[in-house]
């Protein structure tokens, strides 16, 4: 009796052992759609990311070289401008510098004609005195130029010598003057605006001499 009972038992246990199987199976079928519907796996997914970064390095590179050229052309145009302007302003200045004369001279020619008008009418006429006389004119229209363009003479016969305008070339005792007065102009001097272009070359008092008295004298 025990031995028919142990027998419908192992009989029972092998008829449920492919129920088990088939219940795995179905679990695993199951669960299988379920791992493919959650999505692509995280190591797929960092490298779209990766990928994704390195093109957006790639574009941001793009960008900065262009913008680097861009700026790279405008140094390079505003260097060329500035040459340019170096140039043109160099010429200005030696124009400015070789011409800067020319009013002067051409305020002067009519001086040198009136000059040798003067001298041609003496020639013919062997009059001394229309030569003197033209010289005078002439020389009076000279100074008449001369401060037009602001170039004055230098006074100084009568006043106290002054090393700032005034070049002595020697000195003369006198009564009638202080000591260092200018008594004598020999070449006037001239200033333009506050410049000094040439000193006047002058001659100033002196202390007069003492006459000695011979005390021994009848």
């Amino acid at each position: 009796m025990t031995n028919d009972s142990n027998h419908d038992e192992q009989a029972a246990s092998r008829q449920n052992a492919p129920s088990r199987s088939g219940s795995n199976e179905s679990a695993d079928a199951e669960t299988q759609p379920l791992n493919e519907a959650a999505g692509p796996p995280e190591d797929y997914q960092e490298n779209i990311d990766g990928v994704d970064a390195i093109a957006g390095d790639t574009m941001a590179s793009e960008s900065l070289k262009a913008e680097l050229q861009t700026s790279q052309d405008k140094v390079l145009r505003l260097q060329a401008e500035l040459e340019n302007f170096r140039k043109r302003a160099h010429r200005t200045i030696e124009d400015e510098r070789r011409f800067a004369g020319i009013e002067l001279m051409r305020d002067l020619l009519p001086v040198v004609d009136n000059l040798q008008r003067a001298i041609e009418a003496a020639e013919q006429n062997h009059n001394a005195t229309a030569l003197l006389d033209g010289v005078k004119m002439v020389a009076e229209q000279l100074i008449g130029v001369l401060k037009r363009h602001d170039c004055e003479p230098i006074p100084a016969e009568g006043l106290q010598f002054d090393p700032h305008l005034h070049e002595t070339i020697g000195q003369a005792p006198s009564a009638t003057h202080p000591p260092g007065t200018v008594t004598h102009v020999a070449t006037v001097g001239y200033r333009l605006h506050d410049r000094v272009v040439r000193p006047s070359q002058v001659l100033i008092a002196a202390p007069p001499v003492e006459t000695r008295v011979d005390d021994s004298s009848p």
